[in-house]
């Protein structure tokens, strides 16, 4: 071998190492393999009745929490309707892992299995790693995080077997009211939105995962949420278009793989009353299809919802949402009648077979893309471990660290002392917290307080007794609920101390959907305010580094709370 020759394999090698975050991404995407003849593709398609392509675009709910019995009813659909895929919802990974093996082994087409994974396995499952929440994603300015984030998802949706994620949410949360998105999205910026989902799905869909943008054409801008009932939305094409289509648009040139359509009444795009989205070939097939060119999967919402069933029962939503372009149905009321009612209507030429088989096609690609042409189990041994690698871990407190968002008051957090009294209070929690040990091993001279969401007026004077004795205040805001949306609930003296302590000389962290700030008036003339988004130990641990003056913040805010806290504002 020649010097040379030496060069350029050793380099090949470094390359390979060294860049091995992106070498998925020059293997063929998904969009690739649906434009070129496939052997294998065609050989499962030529082999499956009617009913059975028919079949293949429904995609039933699956749990490993639900007991022994639930568990073999899914088996008894997958072994008897022959069904294209799987949507699993809660449970545990190892337990996944199992049952998924299991169902795989009953399919005479290998299941297709999909989850909700906006921010990871966690979204589901437990034991395993949530990612932050993507409103907190939306203030990160270094996107390569948010890629690696997409890589790991992916490493952890194939460790258990599963090959679509049902994510990034790109929906425009520019109604601050939102009860169904709003911190599920990356916030109200188009731009920002659109840039921080493209690089979650670059690097999911580099990882070899399926994904979904939801929800088409938009839910960002809705007061009801579709689960309970049909939101609708009265803006003009022209503002759909530029505004809430904006992401999708673009994401679908950079390769999209699936989107996902919305249950909503939109007039404007569909005028047949009551129509939802997800039901209406003017909004599927005409504009998702033909005038943005859209060649990936197409999945519907859940069609349970009230959104889609309220005004179409009995099944026929699910023949509606074939005749508009869905490719799959997933969750369908019950997906044995639909099959039937399906059948029935291609027999009345409602639907054509036609157009079955392009989705049945498309469904099949997927599967051959995803790896299910090869026979293959899911190793079932230390699935744990699997799924919670110490890199996602490292990854994940990158995340928080970069989400850190100051308000205000950067100078004065800087101008925090190691050596003096230090008070530090937990509002909205009963228990010390993650925050407080942090900053009580750094603040030597420190003392704890926690006033609970509900404190009356004579817990919070006790508290202010005490406080004279020291020289500096730091206080986090605490939103304990599972989900960090709109709302938090503290007491009104509670509410009166922090803008009290406001005026007090104190430094205020605000673990919480920044939108709860408009509800905690006088925190524009803290001392300083650090956004922290949500209540993980996570977070409190980055916020506390911001505090400790070990770390910088560098988020910005997503969204517009009010006149003082605005879109892009951070120090």
């Amino acid at each position: 071998m020649t010097i040379k020759h030496y060069l350029a394999v050793a380099l090949f090698f470094y390359t390979a190492i060294f860049t091995g975050t992106h070498v998925q991404a020059q293997q063929k995407g998904y969009l690739q393999i649906l434009e070129e003849q496939n052997e294998w593709v065609d050989s499962v398609f030529n082999k499956l009745s009617r009913r059975q392509k028919i079949a293949q675009m429904f995609f039933v709910r699956a749990h490993t929490n639900m007991g022994k019995a639930y568990e073999d009813s899914i088996g008894v659909v997958i072994k008897k309707e022959r069904i294209g895929g799987l949507v699993f919802f809660q449970g545990g990974p190892g337990r996944q892992a199992v049952l998924t093996n299991t169902y795989q082994s009953l399919a005479r087409v290998p299941l297709l299995i999909a989850s909700d994974g906006e921010w990871g396995l966690g979204m589901r499952l437990d034991s395993t790693i949530s990612y932050p929440y993507q409103m907190a994603l939306g203030a990160i300015q270094d996107k390569e995080l948010l890629y690696k984030m997409g890589l790991e998802v992916a490493k952890d949706y194939k460790r258990i077997g599963m090959h679509m994620n049902l994510a990034p949410d790109v929906d425009v949360n520019n109604n601050a009211q939102n009860p169904v998105i709003n911190f599920r999205s990356f916030g109200e910026n188009k731009y920002n939105v659109t840039d921080k989902a493209g690089a979650y799905m670059k690097g999911m869909q580099d990882g070899g995962l399926l994904v979904s943008l939801k929800h088409f054409p938009g839910h960002g801008d809705t007061d009801v949420d579709s689960h309970y009932d049909l939101p609708q939305l009265k803006f003009t094409k022209a503002r759909l278009d530029s505004l809430e289509i904006y992401p999708f648009r673009e994401l679908i040139k950079q390769g999209a793989a699936g989107v996902m359509i919305a249950h909503m009444n939109i007039p404007a795009l569909d005028n047949t009353p009551n129509m939802p989205s997800t039901l209406s070939k003017p909004i599927v097939t005409g504009i998702l299809k033909e005038e943005l060119g859209f060649k990936g999967l197409i999945i519907s919402d859940a069609m349970g919802m009230k959104g889609v069933v309220k005004y179409f029962k009995d099944g026929e939503a699910d023949v509606m949402g074939i005749i508009a372009g869905n490719d799959i149905l997933e969750l369908s009321e019950n997906s044995d009648r639909a099959i039937k009612l399906v059948r029935r209507a291609v027999r009345q030429d409602r639907i054509s077979m036609e157009r079955i088989d392009e989705s049945v096609k498309k469904i099949l690609a997927a599967k051959y893309w995803a790896g299910l042409n090869r026979k293959d189990t899911v190793d079932e041994n230390n699935v744990l471990q699997g799924v919670t690698r110490p890199e996602s871990l490292a990854l994940l407190g990158q995340l928080a660290d970069a989400s850190m968002t100051m308000l205000s008051g950067k100078s004065a957090v800087q101008n925090l002392s190691a050596d003096k009294r230090t008070v530090i209070i937990s509002i909205g929690t009963p228990n010390v917290t993650a925050f407080q040990r942090e900053l009580g091993a750094y603040y030597k001279n420190a003392i704890f307080y926690t006033l609970d969401k509900n404190a009356t007026a004579n817990e919070i004077a006790k508290v202010l007794r005490e406080l004279k004795a020291f020289d500096q205040i730091i206080i986090g805001i605490h939103d304990t609920r599972t989900r960090p949306g709109n709302g938090m609930v503290l007491s009104a003296d509670l509410k009166m101390f922090i803008k009290d302590m406001s005026l007090s000389n104190a430094a205020f962290a605000l673990f919480a959907n920044p939108y709860n700030l408009s509800a905690l008036p006088g925190l524009e003339n803290s001392k300083a305010l650090l956004v922290a988004y949500q209540k993980e130990d996570f977070m409190q641990q980055a916020a506390a580094s911001v505090f400790k003056n070990q770390l910088i913040p560098t988020g910005k805010l997503p969204v517009t709370v009010n006149g003082f806290f605005k879109y892009g504002d951070g120090q």
